[in-house]
């Protein structure tokens, strides 16, 4: 068996990576099992970096604020109106990735990547993740005030479902929508007052005015500003959404809103697709084709997640390589059970590589144990039941603590 295993094995390169797949497709997912490591975002650089230059990949999304994302993009290509690389770091990101070095370097990278070349060659930043952080979600304010300024600007103001002070009233005070308390207790949440719920119809009239208008706003302004303007939409609509589902007390709650969050990555990775190829790093679980699923509270959350919404609409225009690992031994993550899949790949010399996980998953069918207990809640290990519908396993024998930035 030994022998099989090395027979799937390759170094971690662009030419590698491609050589799994069919075809070049529209979407290359990487995922991680689990976050604020940077040795695992070196890995993704190195690879982006080489599928950026030799493969033609013109967007790097990440799972992040996407409409923080929108400063990124704005540094990388340069704009007058961007900041600092430090300010971008800090305004830039969510879930506190932007204190990562590993995160800066990219940026840092991207952007001298951009200097001198023209506009259409440009490499492009994205966040996939809707404005939203485990303790809550934002007001929608952004999205839809800015989505209503851009019509307002393009379009016959008869055409205008409302005013913008019309909007302010109904959105009244931002802390009525980041309250902290109703991410657990669904009475605190304003998702389902009187004015959440004209909103939710705003938003869907704004936007559909939005795809009504498409072919004189495109002209009238120009495919960027009309890319940007659907994005305040359907962040609008999503947020709203969200919200309004956070306001539920059935026992399906937690599960309805952990599949909208996915939703709203779907969304926003398919019209990315759009644009041009794209390279995406998220979570294995926003990642995979499978169903995705954790335990919260002692309940089990199952969903589709965004990987997979994607997949289904994209077909092989979608590949996913999820990451592995041996150890985080400074999380409490030790070298791997013999019998598992982390275990036998932990076995192999390589220090990092990238396997064919469906040539693998056939050779290992039913020999393996259960799959890899974690002893840190914060790690996913690797489902080897997904192997078959991953295209590529990417895996990293040993995590080290920390590193500082080079920038």
């Amino acid at each position: 068996m030994a022998t099989d295993i090395k027979d799937t094995v390759h170094a971690v390169e662009a030419a590698a990576v491609m050589g799994l797949l069919a075809t070049r497709p529209r979407v290359l997912a990487l995922g991680e099992p689990t976050h604020g490591e940077d040795a695992l975002l070196d890995v993704r650089n190195e690879l982006f970096r080489q599928l950026v230059e030799e493969e033609g990949y013109r967007t790097i999304a990440i799972e992040s604020d996407c409409l923080a994302g929108l400063l990124v993009d704005a540094y990388v290509t340069s704009s007058a109106a961007a900041g600092s690389l430090d300010e971008v770091m800090e305004r830039g990101f969510s879930h506190g990735f932007g204190d990562s070095a590993a995160n800066r370097e990219l940026v840092h990278w991207m952007r001298a990547y951009n200097e001198g070349r023209p506009a259409p060659e440009q490499l492009r930043f994205a966040g996939i993740d809707g404005p939203l952080e485990m303790t809550g979600a934002a007001s929608p304010r952004e999205a839809l005030t800015s989505l209503h300024s851009y019509l307002a600007g393009h379009v016959d103001a008869g055409l205008l479902p409302c005013t913008a002070r019309t909007l302010d009233r109904l959105l009244g005070a931002d802390d009525r929508w980041t309250e902290p308390a109703a991410m657990t207790d669904p009475t605190r949440s304003t998702g389902r007052s009187a004015e959440a719920g004209e909103l939710r119809l705003l938003a869907d009239d704004l936007a559909a005015l939005l795809e009504a208008q498409t072919p004189h706003l495109i002209t009238a302004t120009s495919r960027g500003e009309w890319e940007r303007a659907r994005l305040y939409g359907r962040t609008a609509t999503g947020l709203l959404r969200y919200h309004h589902w956070m306001a539920d007390t059935s026992p399906g709650r937690m599960a309805r809103l952990v599949g909208l969050r996915d939703l709203m990555m779907a969304d926003n990775l398919l019209a990315l697709a759009e644009r041009g190829p794209t390279l995406v790093h998220a979570h294995n679980s926003h990642l995979q084709r499978d169903r995705s699923s954790m335990r919260l509270g002692g309940r089990l959350l199952e969903w589709w997640s965004a990987g997979s919404i994607a997949s289904a609409h994209l077909g092989e225009s979608y590949a996913f390589f999820a990451t592995a690992l041996g150890t985080i031994r400074h999380r409490g993550v030790d070298a791997p059970q013999p019998g598992t899949l982390e275990g036998l790949l932990y076995a192999l010399p390589d220090d990092v590589c990238v396997v064919d996980s469906p040539r693998l998953g056939a050779a290992l069918a039913g020999t393996l144990a259960a799959p890899r207990a974690s002893a840190w809640f914060g790690y996913f290990p690797f489902e080897p039941a997904h192997l078959t519908a991953t295209d590529g396993l990417v895996f990293i024998k040993d995590i080290p603590q920390g590193r500082a930035a080079s920038i």
